[in-house]
């Protein structure tokens, strides 16, 4: 375990330049497909610190790859993929500090300019230390996470290829853990995110006159509430899923009967039956209140993450490593880990074993309380030096055995 503190690490060169990383990118934050300077900027240094360097990869993505001393050969041994996102959110910046983003409307709200800093900072200690290793190393920057397509856009261009890539490693900085606390766990341990539309057509008429309409808001209120018994009767108590109606839009006046509404809301699953199975269970709900009140529907059901499963064998190194950083009673493996929050980096996980954790990044005292994509979240930066910490130790880890 490391004897020295996180605020002592801050004080280090290293702890400085990720702090000024982090803080130049949260004022500069770029959305999906957008992330041309953040780029530059990664490129410009994975090259200095002798990465072999490709952009453009998925759009705006960047890669760097480096050849371990060891590996015997232009592709010898094992290749490990760190990733990193690099996108920003459509959110207006409350917060006050003086490194608030720059750019209305655009804010870096749920922790990426922390995931670049922190790589950035792993990328160059590793490339310091490329004698150790017996393989290759790949960094991935990736763009368009919020959107939910950048991890399929890098894979389509061959992000895993040249040479292949047999593993993956990631994190994402977490205000629901407390700095000095990770989480991590095997299997499932972020959901997957499907999006629908459904638009309920009945006939429009007079409020007064009910018996000549088919009350679409009437219908679509009913099938909200069915949509509910597919968690509460549909899905195993033993699993988890989540169904919710974010929008409901129905009506133009007091005294007119609506003669269409349209619904739309999000899924979550995490078990891969559930995920392979929902999305019929919805339809088949809303086929049976519709068609029982006599009304019709158009449903546009889409799937944007698949759930993210953490390999056993790639979790216990992670987790390991961890431990010796903050010891063992601050990684947390428990089952209050896995979120039914989305992430996209579930795209790599489906194609190599991997392991993506949460570090803790919450403070109560300095106000590091807000939740992620709230305007005016912002995280404490003490704990950077201990995701470089831990990337470091499971990189090595991995590439020297």
């Amino acid at each position: 375990m490391s004897n020295v503190s996180d605020s002592a690490l801050l004080e280090t060169d290293e702890g400085r330049q990720i702090v000024l990383d982090r803080r130049n990118f949260h004022r500069n934050p770029e959305l999906a497909y957008g992330e041309t300077r953040t780029a530059e900027i990664i490129a410009s240094r994975l090259s200095d610190y002798g990465y072999e360097v490709t952009t453009g990869v998925g759009k705006t993505g960047v890669t760097g790859l480096l050849r371990g001393a060891k590996s015997g050969g232009a592709s010898g041994g094992r290749t490990l993929l760190y990733r990193a996102d690099m996108d920003a959110l459509p959110i207006q910046e409350e917060n006050t500090v003086e490194y608030r983003s720059q750019r209305p409307n655009v804010m870096h709200a749920c922790g990426h300019d922390a995931h670049v800093a922190i790589g950035l900072a792993v990328a160059k200690r590793i490339a310091a230390a490329r004698d150790r290793i017996n393989g290759n190393l790949k960094f991935v920057f990736q763009p368009a996470e919020e959107r939910g397509s950048g991890a399929v856009a890098m894979i389509d261009d061959g992000v895993l290829d040249s040479p292949p890539v047999s593993a993956a490693i990631g994190l994402h900085v977490w205000n629901d853990l407390p700095t000095g606390r990770t989480g991590i766990c095997a299997g499932p341990t972020m959901a997957a995110a499907d999006e629908f539309e459904l638009v309920i057509k009945g006939v429009g008429g007079h409020g007064a006159m009910p018996h000549q309409t088919v009350d679409a808001i009437l219908v679509a209120s009913q099938v909200v509430v069915a949509l509910q018994t597919i968690v509460s009767r549909n899905v195993s108590p033993l699993d988890s899923a989540v169904v919710t109606v974010g929008k409901f839009v129905a009506g133009s006046a007091f005294n007119v009967i609506a003669g269409s509404a349209t619904l739309t809301g999000t899924v979550r699953s995490f078990s891969k039956e559930t995920y392979r199975s929902i999305p019929q269970m919805v339809e088949r709900v809303i086929k049976g209140v519709t068609e029982s009140m006599g009304a019709s529907y158009e449903l546009r059901y889409d799937r944007h993450t698949p759930p993210l499963v953490n390999d056993p064998k790639m979790t216990a190194l992670v987790a390991g490593c961890a431990a010796e950083v903050i010891g063992d009673q601050n990684v947390i493996q428990d089952r209050s880990v896995p979120t039914m929050g989305a992430e996209d980096m579930a795209y790599f996980l489906e194609r190599v074993p991997g392991c993506y954790f949460f570090l803790g990044t919450q403070n109560e005292e300095r106000g590091f309380v807000h939740p992620h994509h709230s305007p005016n979240f912002d995280i404490d930066e003490s704990a950077l030096p201990t995701g470089v910490e831990i990337m470091t130790r499971a990189i090595f880890r991995y590439l020297e055995q």
